[in-house]
């Protein structure tokens, strides 16, 4: 099934199905009691979600959203479940996403204890082009789901790329003539 931005693929406390993301990007928010959505996680091609159900089922921590067109494979919960019986190869490919999962899970800490705003946006940003490339985290995300990610505020997230654009510019310009 194809995904466009902004449509849903699942909702916070749905069961039922998996889903094997082929191509394009989600992102899990996660409703709040006040109403408020809080930027989960990311999810990048070739994961299968929800995570917590790759080896029994359970409800949907989050919601998951387009951030762009986004192609996505339908894996029914029955069949799924009955096949981790007796498909050893399908249980070592479920353990290898989870490692996976767990890595880049691993780098989103290494972001979040970055030293300076500067060093977590940074890092987020290296993270967000070795996974999503050639999109720019500025173009699927706003400031403040990119604040939400990285543990900044919206404001401090603004000033950060503000700086980092007036950088490059300068370095775009070249140096100034005397």
């Amino acid at each position: 099934m194809i995904l466009h931005k902004g449509e849903i693929l699942f909702r916070q406390g749905d069961a039922g199905s998996l889903y094997h993301l082929k191509s394009g990007l989600l992102k899990i928010v996660r409703t709040q009691e006040d109403g408020s959505f809080h930027l989960m996680n990311l999810i990048v091609p070739d994961e299968i979600i929800p995570h917590h159900s790759l080896i029994s089922p359970g409800p949907c921590h989050g919601t998951a959203v387009a951030l762009m067109t986004s192609e996505v494979e339908l894996l029914p919960a029955a069949p799924w479940y009955r096949s981790l019986e007796q498909d050893a190869a399908k249980c070592r490919m479920i353990a290898q996403k989870l490692q996976d999962k767990l890595r880049m899970m691993q780098q989103r800490i290494d972001q979040l204890t970055a030293a300076t705003p500067a060093d977590k946006l940074r890092k987020f940003d290296e993270w967000f082009h070795a996974y999503i490339a050639p999109s720019s985290i500025t173009e699927v995300l706003t400031q403040d789901e990119i604040g939400q990610f990285i543990g900044l505020r919206r404001e401090t997230v603004n000033r950060l790329i503000r700086n980092q654009t007036a950088a490059a510019s300068k370095t775009a310009a070249g140096p100034k003539n005397s």
